[in-house]
């Protein structure tokens, strides 16, 4: 299945933004493929590289580590910032982030390297320690999706469970 219809089926199935994640993908690249998800209505954010979500006038999701924060932000797109603590949570809305993706919840075989789930409390904990909305990620499907909105996440991010969508935005929806 293209990067396309995967992203078609996604927005069919509920899904409100859009994360093109393309590991070690050259910018032009992700330039290509992110236009043509662009004709889908729906928000889109590029993984890992601002030079990209800049050519292409979305926004952006980093890592703790990645480089190009203050970039973003100054640019005023969509700045993600990815958290697993409290602290990490502090410092990403200090960068300029416009939203937090905290996880992982549980584990995941979808991202093996993701580093140790931090479950419900640990989702909580990142919650409480920003105004920012709070995606939680990792291990979600339509069996958990409303407990994490219990647990003060605004919504969740999904790869596993794409083809399950439409239950895991109606179980979102049900939370909200």
């Amino acid at each position: 299945m293209s990067d396309l219809e995967t992203a078609r089926l996604a927005v069919d199935g509920g899904a409100t933004v859009i994360q093109l994640r393309v590991k070690g993908a050259p910018t032009e690249s992700l330039v290509a493929v992110g236009r043509q998800l662009q004709e889908l209505s729906v928000e889109l954010v590029v993984n890992d590289d601002v030079e990209a979500a800049l050519a292409l006038g979305c926004g952006v999701h980093l890592g703790q580590s990645d480089p190009g924060a203050a970039r973003a932000a100054g640019a005023g797109i969509t700045l993600g910032i990815s958290a697993s603590t409290r602290r990490e949570a502090a410092v990403a809305e200090f960068s300029g982030a416009t939203y937090i993706g905290a996880g992982p919840i549980w584990t995941t075989p979808s991202k093996p390297d993701a580093g140790a789930p931090i479950g419900l409390g640990g989702l909580a904990d990142v919650c409480l320690a920003t105004q920012l909305p709070v995606v939680a990620i990792g291990g979600i499907d339509a069996s958990n999706a409303t407990e994490c909105i219990e647990a003060g996440a605004s919504g969740v991010a999904v790869i596993r469970a794409i083809t399950d969508l439409r239950a895991v935005r109606n179980a979102v929806d049900a939370a909200l």
